[in-house]
């Protein structure tokens, strides 16, 4: 058996500890673009890691619960993830559009509230400011219900596009009294209030947990980073897991520990698992 990484800071020690200690206690929750499928140009095609379905398999039922946390509607998260009819996922919960929506896989039933009206308005406006804007070849808009996203990975300077839309797609984002939010070559627009902590401190909160692992990767993981030191702050020990990447160092900054990629995050599942026999 090869034991867990050794988290590189005392609070990341001591919620591991607390994981192995109680593991019928604890929470697993874990971002998937990023950190349990790799990134990809077309986030249609995204799809898990192979061996994340069977990590999680073998590792939700010895835990108090276990979630997948994302910013996707639900059931594309579910469907990419191949997590519907996994044998040993009942404790599974998928939480898409950052918590608005809910999947769990005991029962598999969607819970799935309608999109505010700002979302609608901001669908009818956006075409006409990326055609005013000339926003490059490649770019694209991903409908994701209660959020759009405009990507531009595909873009021959995926930067340079970037750049070019970051601060106008804010200001639509601001007079439509949304929210917009950085990542990974993409800028999301999506409600305020509406974001991984809450829906992960809520999450926690309602299993009653007494110790949580976060696993992410990128600048939406960071409002669930906080949420995390929050909880450690009520006495829930929490350890923050970065799924590395060049293109992101904030997280890898402030997490307990970093793996490498979505291939390190199925390692640590698996290793989790192991130690948990």
């Amino acid at each position: 058996m090869v034991a867990v990484p050794t988290p590189r800071t005392a609070p990341g020690r001591e919620a591991l500890d607390a994981i192995v200690a109680e593991p019928g206690r604890a929470v697993v929750a874990v971002d998937f673009d990023g950190t349990l499928a790799p990134i990809v140009a077309d986030p249609e095609q995204a799809r898990a890691h192979p061996g994340a379905v069977p990590a999680l398999s073998r590792l939700a039922p010895r835990l108090c619960a276990v979630a997948v946390i994302t910013g996707r509607p639900v059931e594309a998260a579910v469907r990419y993830g191949g997590f519907e009819g996994a044998a040993g996922l009942d404790h599974l919960t998928v939480l898409g559009a950052y918590g608005a929506e809910r999947w769990d896989a005991a029962t598999g039933t969607v819970r799935r509230p309608e999109p505010p009206v700002e979302i609608e308005n901001l669908r009818r406006e956006l075409p006409t400011l990326l055609e005013e804007l000339r926003a490059p070849e490649g770019t694209w808009v991903e409908d994701k219900g209660r959020a759009l996203a405009v990507h531009t990975r595909r873009a021959e300077d995926p930067a340079g596009a970037f750049a070019l839309l970051r601060e106008p797609l804010a200001a639509l984002a601001e007079r439509h009294g949304l929210r917009a939010e950085p990542g990974r070559m993409v800028m999301e627009l999506r409600p305020h209030g509406v974001d991984k902590g809450a829906a992960l401190a809520e999450f926690v909160r309602a299993a009653g947990a007494g110790a949580v692992l976060y696993a992410g990767d990128d600048l939406g993981d960071l409002a669930a980073f906080s949420a995390v030191e929050k909880l450690r702050g009520e006495g829930v020990p929490g350890l923050l897991v970065c799924s590395g990447s060049d293109e992101v160092t904030e997280l890898a900054e402030r997490a307990d520990l970093t793996v490498n990629g979505p291939a390190g995050v199925v390692d640590l599942l698996e290793r989790l698992a192991d130690s948990l026999r």
